[in-house]
């Protein structure tokens, strides 16, 4: 549930952080949101009884996708909210910003497969990212693979790509509309050529090789109902050999009761000698398995046989296991076990645990431990017993990911980014510890024009809770400043410090930018997350709140001029904290949020999120906790809900739109401020991953327009 890193960047600074407060103060009104006509929703008598508490569903006919009903929702919706946005003067100038500014090209890592270079690279606004390759560090460099001609407006993505051990195979999956469900194509690299028929039906899977003969992935049944949104609960690891059909797939893990999981994955070892099977029924805790590949017919053995903790093989010399884990380790450790004796009593430690959070890689022959301290990187390279050999030297103070690279390999790529520097790539010579700039993008952007700052806010409970502010040098510290506060908290997902070209036009603006690492997070290890689930949800929301009042406190900004934002889990975030506390902000926008606590786990895959939220089936105790803060059951007729700007996709099969279709719904029924309830609806649009960069230069520039606007800015802070 949670966004990739993107190499966004910004270029035109402009001096002052607003031109003038008092004219901002004189028109700190807007056009109330009685002039706007919500279309009429119809309510249906829909109640469900849920231990003796019997809840009415009105809005659960928007839950159907498919139907006439819903769709014709969707355009009367989009019609006011379109029209809305269009009346906002300085609408048009911000996509021209943010478009202008986007328009710069962007290259990725380089990875070599067999006989060639391959990379990433967006030539500024295409809307994919083409996939290009070279022989040799100075060959001259060919188109490989364009996912900008999978369909003409840019909605089909390329979700992910891997080749054969000898490179001369490739199979790449592609997202159509954003739709988890993903179609496999397979190539001959050599001649770029599709060499058999497409593999359809496959979700939440990746795409691991055996040698060249053929690779392992992960599906559920098609589902009875709508693919979109219709409950996925078994799935199964597949393995495709070259040159035969997929109905005659071998079933390889998932067939029985016994085996019944809600995510099941595979993965080779480098040297094509053991195949390692993870499977889970929820996004925290997993059992581990693997074979034996040098076998004939291999038996599954079994490595860890409970769904407490997180563990997974990450590389192997021989029959010499290392194991990346959280058992017993909070915070992560590498252990090592030999492969014929390879579970827990055996386990012994490689690379013990610290007080901060470990995200291991290997490259090279060496290990790459990658520490997360207080969010961000610090890096540490070990060799093959253990021995530490360096702390690398990164760039500065943010985030470094990468340091991944096959075992014969004598170089490795890094990024490195944070709020104010816009990700750069790093050439690593691995055994003489030496990094040099690779790439760095060509854009008149100066980060020493920009401040960015971690400091700690206490929350409800007494807890230190770091949160890093960005904003430009010489903004006033008045409580004035248009303010957005990003958040997630969950799911063990850290936010680390990254650039992004819609947050500097943002910051332009003279906006501060202001990301809390929230419980629920992984940027403290498994109790952090832990503290932020299930009973102890109510943390997040709390940790949020107690941001949102340390800016206000520290005259960052006010009430009045801040918005609240967050996607997915995010979302649910959002949706939590401004029906609990209405006042505090004057523009919330949730994304794409989990809104509907009771019946989040009915649809998709969403049975698998229990971890983090339980469910309303659980326990009448679980129940009445959910139901406390359920977004969708917590709208009140009567309260003044500040200025709200709900945004979706019609295709987001992952959280379900009908979750941001309820809420809208609710809110436009029970709002009884001035402040508008919008709801901007996607179409050919998912949770996020591969949407054309049209489409999100778009939305940006409504959601700050929309920001701005119901703040009181009649014209932009700063002229472009």
């Amino acid at each position: 549930m949670k966004n990739k890193l993107q190499l966004l960047s910004i270029c035109l600074m402009l001096a002052a952080p607003f031109t003038n407060a008092q004219e901002h103060d004189k028109n700190h009104t807007n056009d109330k949101s009685t002039n706007l006509k919500y279309p009429q929703t119809k309510k249906v008598d829909t109640v469900t009884d849920y231990f003796g508490t019997k809840v009415k569903d009105p809005y659960r006919w928007l839950e159907d996708d498919r139907s006439e009903a819903t769709e014709n929702w969707v355009k009367a919706e989009n019609e006011v909210t379109f029209n809305y946005l269009e009346k906002i003067p300085y609408r048009k100038n911000l996509n021209e910003r943010l478009t202008k500014l986007w328009n710069y090209e962007k290259l990725g890592a380089p990875f070599t497969e067999g006989d060639y270079i391959y990379f990433y690279k967006n030539d500024g606004l295409q809307n994919q990212y083409v996939v290009y390759r070279k022989k040799g560090d100075d060959g001259e460099a060919e188109v490989f693979l364009d996912p900008n001609k999978f369909s003409e407006d840019g909605t089909t993505s390329l979700s992910g790509m891997t080749f054969s051990k000898s490179g001369k195979k490739a199979a790449y999956s592609i997202s159509e509309g954003g739709s988890d469900w993903r179609k496999i194509l397979i190539l001959n690299a050599e001649t770029r050529e599709i060499t058999e028929d497409t593999l359809r039906d496959v979700k939440f899977s990746g795409i691991s090789w055996r040698g060249d003969e053929g690779f392992y992935y992960s599906s559920y049944e098609k589902p009875e109902g709508s693919e979109l949104s219709a409950k996925t609960d078994q799935h199964r690891l597949f393995y495709h050999k070259l040159g035969t059909n997929q109905k005659d797939d071998k079933l390889v893990f998932g067939a029985t009761a016994a085996q019944k999981h809600r995510y099941v994955g595979g993965s080779v070892s480098e040297d094509n000698n053991y195949l390692y099977i993870s499977a889970r029924n929820s996004t925290s805790g997993g059992k581990l398995f693997m074979m034996d590949l040098t076998k004939d017919n291999p038996e599954l053995i079994t490595i860890l046989d409970n769904e407490e903790t997180d563990s997974y093989v990450m590389e192997n010399d021989g029959s010499k296991l290392f194991i990346f884990t959280n058992k017993d380790a909070p915070n992560g450790r590498i252990v090592t076990a030999d492969a014929s004796n390879p579970t827990p009593e055996n386990w012994k430690d490689f690379i013990p645990e610290t007080k901060n959070v470990l995200t291991p890689s290997t490259g090279g022959g060496y290990f790459f431990a990658n520490y997360m301290v207080d969010a961000v990187s610090k890096v540490k390279q070990f060799d093959y017993d253990g021995k530490l050999v360096r702390e690398i030297e990164l760039p500065g103070i943010g985030s470094a990911g990468g340091f991944g690279a096959k075992k014969e390999e004598k170089v490795l790529y890094y990024s490195f980014t944070n709020y104010v520097t816009p990700g750069s790539i790093y050439k690593y010579e691995i055994t003489e510890g030496e990094s040099e700039l690779y790439n760095k993008p060509d854009i008149d952007f100066d980060p020493s024009a920009y401040e960015s700052k971690q400091i700690f806010f206490t929350s409800k409970d007494g807890t230190k809770v770091p949160m890093i502010i960005t904003y430009k040098k010489g903004v006033k510290l008045d409580g004035k400043n248009p303010t957005i506060l990003y958040g997630y908290g969950g799911f063990n997902i850290s936010l680390t410090p990254s650039f992004s070209i819609a947050n500097a036009v943002w910051m332009e603006q003279g906006g501060v930018y202001a990301v809390p690492n929230l419980r629920g997070g992984g940027e403290y290890g498994k109790e952090w997350h832990d503290a932020g689930i299930k009973m102890k949800k109510q943390n997040v929301f709390d940790d949020f709140i107690a941001a949102a009042q340390y800016l206000i406190d520290n005259k960052y900004t006010s009430s009045d001029y801040l918005a609240v934002r967050g996607g997915s889990n995010g979302g649910l975030l959002v949706g939590a904290t401004m029906t609990q506390r209405p006042d505090l902000m004057k523009v919330a926008l949730p994304a794409v949020g989990v809104m509907d606590m009771l019946r989040y786990h009915t649809f998709t895959a969403g049975a698998g999120w229990a971890y983090d939220y339980g469910t309303s089936e659980d326990s009448k105790e679980m129940f009445d906790y959910i139901y406390a803060y359920s977004p969708v059951h917590n709208v009140k007729k009567g309260t003044k809900y500040p200025a709200t700007m709900v945004t979706t996709g019609d295709h987001d099969d992952r959280v379900v739109p009908a979750h941001s279709f309820k809420f809208a719904a609710e809110l436009q029924e029970k709002q009884a401020g001035d402040a508008p309830v919008l709801i901007r609806i996607e179409t050919k649009a998912g949770h996020g991953a591969g949407k054309p960069t049209a489409m999100i230069i778009e939305e940006y520039a409504d959601i700050f327009a929309f920001t701005l606007y119901n703040m009181g800015f009649k014209s932009l802070p700063n002229k472009m």
